[in-house]
């Protein structure tokens, strides 16, 4: 009998986080209330907040689930990366981005502090930190220097360059900015970013 109400449990805290996923991609961050996730789940009104505090920690639940699938993007594209340091940091980059045009509205949320703030969810928070330490691995920064707080360490550079070119196409790609630069097809925005990203991979081959 226990297990039935568990699995009950389960399978209603993920309807919840589901309908809240679609609800931000079809209508944006803006979309998501708790109300409207609750009809849309079908649970009662109240439901969501036996399993939630509010809508910040649905928000922070999907961030984390965001990072561990970037960390699985990236973790795969490192894989089948020549050993070069140049190769390897074009591949985390090109996953990035593909991540990012794939889960377009996960992206958004999962860097926007003032829709779900981390640093008040511990779980989410290591999982943020878990891919940027794969990053700081791949590029051979030290990687004593992800418990410090000083993010200007020399050995950081690299790490925060890669990140900062990576991030910025993405940014620039979902949001448009660039007209029709990248091409219109998801196909055409990836070979763009590849192209791109093998000129700033240069960088680490120096």
């Amino acid at each position: 009998m226990a297990v039935t109400k568990s699995i009950s449990r389960d399978d209603v805290r993920a309807s919840i986080l589901q309908a809240s996923l679609s609800l931000m991609n079809e209508g944006g961050l803006g979309a998501l209330s708790m109300r409207e996730v609750a009809r849309r789940a079908g649970v009662s009104h109240q439901a969501p907040y036996h399993y939630f505090t509010d809508r910040e920690a649905i928000l922070a639940e999907l961030a984390g689930d965001g990072f561990d699938r970037l960390y699985d993007y990236m973790v795969s594209a490192v894989g089948l990366a020549r050993k070069e340091r140049a190769e390897k940091n074009r591949a985390l980059g090109e996953a990035y981005i593909r991540f990012a045009l794939n889960n377009p509205e996960i992206f958004r949320l999962m860097f926007r502090a003032e829709m779900c703030d981390l640093a008040r969810y511990p779980d989410a928070k290591a999982k943020a930190d878990r891919c940027f330490q794969l990053v700081a691995d791949t590029l051979g920064a030290a990687a004593t220097t992800m418990s410090t707080s000083d993010k200007t360490s020399p050995d950081l550079v690299p790490v925060i360059a890669a990140w900062s070119a990576a991030h910025g196409l993405a940014t620039l790609m979902l949001e448009g900015k660039l007209g029709e630069a990248f091409g219109e097809t998801l196909d055409q925005r990836e070979e763009a970013a590849r192209r791109i990203l093998a000129f700033t991979s240069q960088q680490f081959s120096k």
